[in-house]
């Protein structure tokens, strides 16, 4: 659907392009905020419309200002009925959780495997100071974020059969399935930096 209005989006955009900043922007931190699917479409979308760097930065701007509404809101809201109910097993996850926070949070971003809703809710539960919350999602998020828009982007170039042998388009599928590896990658590396029994 985006690429049979492909004309009319990139005319739209071109022709307002504050707006279609604007417009891109809620919606898509608008879809976080409510844990709403297609995130991955959004991401696409906006590579497609955007461009990979202008998109990148959209995405991830957006995505950050979602998650931490989700987080705010779970925190006000569920967080203290929450840790009452987990009593001492609570206190212990809190506690270790938040000594580490940020390389905590940094992890749960970088490696693809983890709901993006859940790793919005979960944290809201301990004691994380909101700043590291906000910082580490929106560094993590940005290797993830900016191969789908890159991805977006190629795709929403093509044209024929031909394209999708392009330097381009195979770069791009390239990067993502380096991204996918990423959890492999760091159990390898957690695995050899473990001290021998």
């Amino acid at each position: 659907t985006i690429k049979s209005h492909r004309d009319a989006l990139l005319a739209f955009t071109e022709a307002h392009f504050a707006l279609a900043l604007a417009i891109g922007f809620f919606a898509y931190a608008g879809a976080v905020a409510f844990s709403l699917p297609g995130a991955l479409v959004l991401s696409l979308a906006t590579g497609f419309v955007f461009g990979r760097w202008v998109g990148t930065i959209l995405v991830v701007l957006a995505a950050t200002a979602g998650a931490t509404l989700v987080f705010l809101a779970a925190r006000y809201i569920f967080a203290d009925a929450a840790r009452r109910r987990l009593g001492a097993l609570g206190a212990r996850i809190n506690a270790g959780f938040t000594e580490n926070a940020f390389n905590y949070m940094l992890f749960l971003r970088l490696v693809p495997l983890f709901p993006f809703f859940l790793v919005n809710l979960a944290p809201a539960f301990t004691s994380i100071p909101l700043r590291t919350f906000v910082l580490a999602t929106f560094v993590g998020i940005i290797p993830g974020t900016f191969v789908f828009v890159n991805l977006g982007q190629t795709l929403g170039r093509i044209e024929s059969l031909q394209g999708l042998v392009s330097v381009e388009t195979l770069g791009a599928f390239a990067l993502l399935g380096l991204f996918a590896l990423v959890p492999i990658l760091i159990k390898k590396f957690k695995s050899r930096s473990a001290p021998a029994s």
